[in-house]
């Protein structure tokens, strides 16, 4: 058989160039995996058609196996948020073909392939959940072929039974959505190729979908209560002192009370607490506290207000910053529609550059469950307002 026609077209999407910042849950670390799919091969019909035609027989009806069902299980290691290595098992299932031949006679053979890969993997993050993927690697795979021949047919493999070992090469693109910390689901389009046990080279497709866990990685720890907002800075005017008792001209009134310049005063939000892990939508109980705060600032006459985003240091710089800025952006929007002056307020992100914990307390840089509980300080958001009330 020669499997040199395809069903699908695949690329080796951009295993270069995978520099940019954002979105998939983990930088680094153990993960497994298996998958389920569709193989498609095609039969070389002109090929057996000369065999058979070699013999003096004329090729009456073909009847086709092009496709099955395909398993694979994986484990690999992610290096960093854009590379990692793979390495596998797959069954890429049963392939075969009956030549029906006149004078009366019938030629039958069906091939099954299975093998080992060790793949290098691609992430493009997109967003902070879905990502692009891409892969190149090599199959070590054993293709088992039986033939049979009945009538006028004779056999033109020479063998009943044949099996090859060979070593080819394997090319995939696909999607990658990260429904948790540690879950992620996978849908791929690879390409296998390989040997048919009859000396032909061949491709192989494969549409398939996998769920892949990550090691280490836990849910995001329930969320703790947000520290009760600190009131909001009330500063009362001192009176003037009296003057002192003159007989002429008669005392002077007490000055009009003058308002000192306001300290600003800093409310700190546990990020936990107002979104979801690794998210910038604020949650239902996020917004419940900002609403609060929003009640105890009425009355304030702001002179500023500036909402700061923090995140921990675990991910990139970049993929940090970003996160940062668009938590603190989500809350400033949301202080806005709660009833805080708009004039005057603004956001930024500092990242992980402004941590709380101090170096050493919070020891590895693997995303476990107890470095990200031991970090969870760092994440937060800070409202800072200067006003009267």
């Amino acid at each position: 058989m020669n499997t040199t026609r395809n069903s699908v077209a695949l690329g080796c999407l951009a295993l270069a160039g995978l520099a940019s910042p954002a979105a998939s849950a983990q930088d680094s670390g153990w993960y497994a995996g298996g998958g389920i799919g569709r193989a498609t091969s095609s039969i070389d019909d002109e090929r057996i058609r000369a065999g058979l035609a070699n013999q003096g027989l004329a090729t009456s009806g073909m009847a086709h196996d092009e496709r099955d069902v395909a398993y694979r299980l994986f484990g690999g290691y992610q290096f960093n948020r854009h590379f990692g290595m793979e390495a596998g098992w797959f069954d890429l299932g049963r392939f075969g073909f009956t030549a029906d031949t006149a004078p009366p006679g019938r030629l039958t053979g069906d091939v099954r392939m299975r093998g080992f890969n060790l793949d290098l993997v691609g992430t493009l993050p997109l967003t902070e959940r879905f990502a692009l993927l891409g892969r190149a690697g090599v199959v070590h795979a054993q293709t088992r072929g039986s033939f049979g021949a009945t009538g006028a047919v004779s056999n033109p493999y020479g063998a009943t039974s044949t099996s090859e070992r060979d070593v080819g090469f394997k090319l995939g693109a696909g999607f990658a959505w990260q429904m948790s910390p540690a879950w992620q689901l996978r849908a791929e389009a690879e390409r296998y190729r390989i040997d048919d046990t009859v000396g032909n080279k061949g491709n192989v497709d494969v549409v398939s979908l996998s769920v892949v866990y990550r090691f280490g990685a836990s849910a995001a720890p329930p969320p703790r209560a947000a520290a009760a907002p600190a009131p909001a800075p009330v500063i009362a005017a001192s009176p003037a002192p009296a003057p002192a008792p003159v007989s002429v001209p008669p005392a002077l009134p007490p000055a009009d009370p003058v308002a000192p310049p306001s300290a600003p005063a800093r409310v700190r939000f546990s990020a936990d607490a107002l979104f979801d892990f690794d998210r910038s939508t604020l949650r239902p109980e996020g917004q419940r506290q900002l609403d609060a705060f929003a009640q105890q600032l009425r009355g304030v006459r702001h002179d500023g207000v500036q909402v700061i985003g923090h995140t921990d240091r675990i991910g990139s710089k970049a993929y940090n910053l970003r996160l940062s800025q668009q938590r603190a952006a989500a809350v400033q929007t949301h202080l806005g529609q709660a009833g805080v002056a708009v004039a005057g307020m603004s956001s930024r992100g500092a990242g992980e550059e402004q941590p709380v914990t101090i170096p050493g307390d919070c020891k590895g840089n693997q995303p476990t469950a107890a470095l990200v509980k031991c970090l969870q300080p760092d994440r937060r958001v800070e409202v800072e307002v200067t006003g009267t009330r």
